[in-house]
């Protein structure tokens, strides 16, 4: 008599097991669709790039106009529920610096999904000769544990608005605002950092205001700038240690 009641109360454990399970999987799912928009001067950025790659629908190149044989290159993680396509007027600002810029677009907006993203990138563009990792936010700390088992393919590792999850085994720069409400300063001891004067976390993006960050006091376009400058300084300088050695 008391096999049945067994089996019964197992069919309702798996039953509630199951419907736990879809519950969370279907909370996590409506979750992700809720996530930062690229603006209108982003997305004209990212159509203007004209340099998607078919073969690899999650990446978009941009490359420096009239010199699409550098040989450096930089691979972009976006922030956390970040739409990729916001960080286009900073990948379209380095590639005119001269770099050859990949920014990836990441599964369900989470860098936590895609973190060995970069591996893809090397053989798609066989011709840059030194590659610099960088990631904004959840990017940043994606494209920091990346580093950590593949710093043979790398030259240097950048963080915007985020600080490494480990002792850094490349040259590394990390770049914030003075308002971030996001970084924990203490963390970047031992590491190359440039603060801006009055930015804040999300105006490395074109994706509008951030949920609890500070308010800016400058202007986006401004952090941008200052943004691009301090990456370019970094490479140069890295690059020029490299030849030296």
């Amino acid at each position: 008599m008391k096999k049945p009641n067994i089996k019964r109360k197992l069919k309702i454990s798996l039953i509630t097991l199951s419907a736990l399970i879809i519950l969370l999987v279907g909370g996590f799912y409506v979750y992700t669709l809720d996530y930062y928009h690229a603006q209108t001067n982003a997305l004209q950025a990212f159509l203007q790039s004209g340099n998607s790659v078919p073969a690899q629908k999650n990446m978009t190149v941009f490359h420096p106009a009239g010199a699409h044989k550098t040989k450096t290159g930089i691979i972009f993680y976006p922030g956390g529920k970040v739409e990729a396509k916001a960080y286009a007027p900073l990948l379209a600002g380095l590639a005119n610096k001269g770099y050859s810029s990949v920014l990836i677009d990441m599964p369900l907006n989470l860098a936590i999904f895609g973190i060995n993203q970069a591996s893809k990138v090397y053989q798609t563009f066989p011709e840059i000769e030194h590659w610099f990792l960088s990631g904004h936010s959840l990017g940043g700390a994606m494209a920091s544990s990346y580093s950590q088992k593949h710093s043979s393919k790398l030259s240097g590792l950048i963080l915007l608005g985020a600080y490494p999850l480990n002792k850094p085994n490349l040259p590394t720069l990390a770049i914030y605002g003075t308002f971030d409400q996001g970084i924990d300063q203490d963390k970047l001891f031992g590491v190359d950092s440039v603060e801006i004067s009055g930015g804040n976390h999300a105006y490395f993006g074109d994706y509008g205001e951030q949920k609890g960050d500070g308010t800016a006091g400058i202007q986006r376009k401004e952090q941008q700038h200052q943004t691009i400058e301090a990456i370019d300084e970094f490479i140069k300088k890295t690059l020029l240690v490299n030849e030296s050695e």
